[in-house]
């Protein structure tokens, strides 16, 4: 074993004591940033290269800032993203929704499908759909200043139409004429801020995180916003917590206008997001 993987393995159990869910992933993934290596690559680092930074990163990730903003990427799909201060962090359940979401457009006998995608954060969905939905017709709002200056360098000479606003007023150039409206939206409850992970709680903006007393209260505004949006017989796929399954389809019911809503689980079998159809008139 060289000096560089015994100090990961050392690394490994200072983050296990502090807490930090996955530190063998993690001490791996700074020790390659550190030594601008792949992760497979460690064993290759001789020992007189070894770099004393790599315990001031371990040091700030023991302190549970998040190892993206520590490394200043994010990957998502087939996405390398940056991210950083100011912006939701995207996390790996959120692609089962884009997965969904691409299938769901894929499906349709549309040849340039149009998709919006509200309360964007990092681009990630976006991105992922207009890299994936090659012909799509991608468009993106985002209301925090603060995230948009991470939006707009992960979507510099990208093909996707992004603009700055509320998602609840956006596009009403596009009313009627969408095929698939997809969100990521906050859904944590305020009375819930305690039991969020240091990781969220502390780094990325409550603005992404807390909407009202249940989490659910930007959800049923979206409700309406893709209710307006979408032509019918079009799709809304809406993240949401575990803990919400069953009560997110609820907000999509037949008597405003919805189809077919379902709750579908995410890879750990947990219901993760939910999705309705507009109903044809």
């Amino acid at each position: 074993m060289n000096l560089l993987l015994a100090e990961v393995a050392q690394a490994t159990q200072r983050l296990a004591d502090a807490g930090v869910p996955s530190p063998r992933n993690d001490a791996e993934e700074l020790a390659a940033f550190v030594h601008g290596v792949k992760r497979g690559e460690l064993h290759s680092v001789k020992d007189s290269d070894f770099d004393a930074r790599y315990w001031e990163v371990i040091a700030r990730r023991e302190q549970r800032e998040p190892l993206q903003h520590i490394t200043g990427r994010a990957y998502f799909r087939y996405l390398e993203l940056q991210v950083g201060p100011g912006v939701f962090v995207p996390r790996p359940e959120t692609e089962s929704v884009v997965g969904w979401a691409i299938d769901a457009v894929r499906a349709m006998d549309v040849v340039e499908p149009c998709i919006v995608d509200l309360c964007t954060g990092s681009g990630a969905i976006a991105l992922a759909l207009a890299q994936e939905v090659p012909r799509s017709r991608v468009h993106a709002v985002e209301l925090s200043e603060d995230a948009l200056v991470w939006t707009r360098k992960n979507m510099e000479g990208s093909r996707v139409d992004l603009r700055q606003g509320n998602a609840l007023d956006a596009f009403r150039d596009l009313d009627g004429h969408v095929d698939l409206v997809v969100s990521n939206p906050p859904y944590i409850p305020l009375t819930e801020w305690e039991y969020v992970a240091p990781e969220a709680r502390d780094y990325d903006p409550d603005l992404a995180l807390f909407s009202g007393e249940d989490g659910l209260d930007l959800i049923r505004g979206l409700e309406r916003t893709a209710h307006r949006l979408l032509r019918p017989g079009g799709v809304v796929v809406v993240e949401h917590a575990d803990t919400q399954g069953g009560q997110v389809p609820w907000i999509f019911t037949e008597e405003r206008g919805w189809a077919d809503a379902a709750d579908h689980p995410d890879l750990n079998n947990r219901p993760r997001f939910a999705t309705a159809r507009r109903a044809m008139p």
